[in-house]
């Protein structure tokens, strides 16, 4: 406890330095929101920020045709009426900017297509960009990058300052709807041309709204596991706007008796390093950020990719397999294994991407997980449920306490053994040192291109493909564009 109030008292300090007055954690935080220039940011994390872009708005127009909910979520939102201030993806039309960032925020994440690394970040941030500077008028790409940047910085600090081991699991939330509200405030703050003190008021009054309950997640599948987003976006913009009008919100909303550690998170040791380190110097979104090549759970990618190590590497057909077993891993591999039963037989498509054992037969059978797989068609590909009845998860014995790791760090621990029996008597084992997409296995510009042109070819509204040519270009020059509202009309 000692260490902890020393870091603290370090970090209010060296706060009051930058600002010119008292102050925690939280004011640095929000004054660094504020101040955020694009002349401050990395290459690297300009050129990460554009294909976050590019990545957040291919999946959520493509699931405007592929996730059942998108069509009621949109339908209702259209019967509300209000000032057409903001585009909703894939359907078009207009709606207040709140309620098109509920639509799209949660579009963003029907398909679970959408980039990891700090909990889905760039659906807790882009959508809210993008209606916002549609409400607002002409924002410059410049303009645009930097404020997704100030968001995603501040979500990706607070997710790997947590030390508690499955943290998510443990304490019960979801981290992408839980930091959503306070990214996207922080984001649409940024827009809004907020100084650190409404800023401040911003991120307070979108503290006041969290949420993310796993208790969705339990049992059978909700569409409020599509929505997080969509609640934490809405409730930014609202928490920005507010707070531009002179609404305060609460102190110390990060380090405070009743803050987001102490009561949510249930911690009273976060890494403050973690969280002001570096505060526009060091972004960690670069070093953790991932893409996903397949459409499913998080969970479900590195039995994809020991599975198509093994067959490319052991030139495997189908017919050559008699069993694959997923052994170990993390408690979210189990617990998207079983009942063996259930994840063998997915009844709706976000079942299917939830299903550890269903997307591993896919990969074997077809060596490649689509969009298509998760279709009601893909469910019931005969090919696939003969090699699903093949799939078996194996636990491995704990062995004394877990170890303790950030949100989000990786280990070999974290990862299962897929192991296949072949007809032939042969036993092969891979664990896979990480998957295509992570920070280590990055993606290239030509494969984000590809899945971008692939989700929008499912748009509710038909895009013109000279138009999505269009839209790849400016997003590639993003820093250059006068006008990115322009992406949105191109793709509308």
């Amino acid at each position: 406890m000692t260490q902890h109030g020393s870091s603290q008292a370090g970090f209010a300090a060296d706060t009051a330095s930058r600002t010119g007055g008292g102050g925690g954690p939280t004011r640095r935080l929000a004054h660094h929101a504020a101040s955020l220039r694009y002349d401050a940011l990395p290459r690297a994390l300009v050129e990460l920020t554009k294909q976050c872009i590019l990545d957040t708005l291919g999946v959520a127009i493509g699931a405007s045709t592929l996730a059942p909910e998108a069509k009621l979520v949109a339908r209702y939102v259209s019967s509300l009426g209000g000032k057409p201030e903001s585009t909703i993806l894939g359907f078009g039309g207009k709606a207040p900017a709140p309620w098109a960032v509920f639509v799209n925020g949660s579009l963003g994440h029907m398909l679970d297509y959408d980039d990891l690394g700090a909990s889905h970040v760039s659906i807790a941030t882009v959508p809210v960009a993008f209606a916002v500077a549609e409400k607002t008028g002409a924002v410059s790409g410049r303009d645009l990058i930097t404020a997704i940047a100030a968001g995603t910085d501040l979500q990706t600090r607070l997710y790997h300052s947590i030390r508690i081991p499955s943290w998510t699991v443990a304490e019960g939330w979801f981290a992408t709807q839980l930091f959503g509200f306070i990214a996207g405030a922080a984001t649409a703050g940024r827009l809004l041309g907020l100084d650190g003190e409404r800023m401040e008021n911003a991120l307070g009054i979108g503290f006041n709204q969290l949420s993310g309950s796993r208790q969705m997640a339990v049992g059978a599948a909700t569409h409020m596991r599509s929505m997080q987003a969509g609640f934490s976006g809405q409730g930014a913009v609202l928490a920005a706007e507010l707070a531009q009008l002179g609404i305060t919100g609460p102190k110390e909303i990060i380090e405070g008796r009743y803050g987001l550690f102490k009561n949510y998170v249930r911690t009273d040791d976060p890494d403050w390093e973690a969280i002001g380190g570096e505060l526009g110097t060091r972004f960690p979104l670069v070093e953790t950020h991932g893409f996903k090549v397949w459409p499913a759970c998080s969970y479900t990618r590195p039995t994809n990719a020991a599975t198509l190590q093994l067959r490319q590497e052991h030139h495997l057909r189908p017919e050559d397999v008699e069993s694959i077993t997923i052994i170990g891993g993390s408690s979210g591999h189990q617990l998207l294994s079983e009942p063996i039963e259930l994840k063998r037989r997915p009844k709706t498509s976000i079942d299917g991407k939830y299903s550890v054992p269903f997307t591993a037969a896919v990969m074997m059978a077809k060596g490649n997980v689509t969009l298509r797989d998760y279709t009601e068609e893909g469910l019931r590909d005969p090919a696939v449920l003969s090699m699903a009845d093949r799939v078996s998860y194996r636990p491995l014995p704990q062995r004394g306490a877990p170890a303790v790791r950030r949100a989000g760090e990786d280990s070999a621990l974290s990862r299962p053994t897929v192991e296949i029996r072949t007809k032939d008597g042969r036993v092969l084992t891979c664990q896979p040192d990480g998957v295509p997409g992570d920070a280590r296995h990055p993606v290239s510009q030509e494969l984000l291109e590809s899945k971008f042109r692939d989700c929008v070819s499912f748009s509710a509204r038909p895009i013109p493909e000279k138009n999505v040519d269009r839209a790849i270009e400016m997003i590639r020059d993003l820093e250059r564009v006068t006008d990115a509202i322009e992406i949105i009309r191109l793709l509308t």
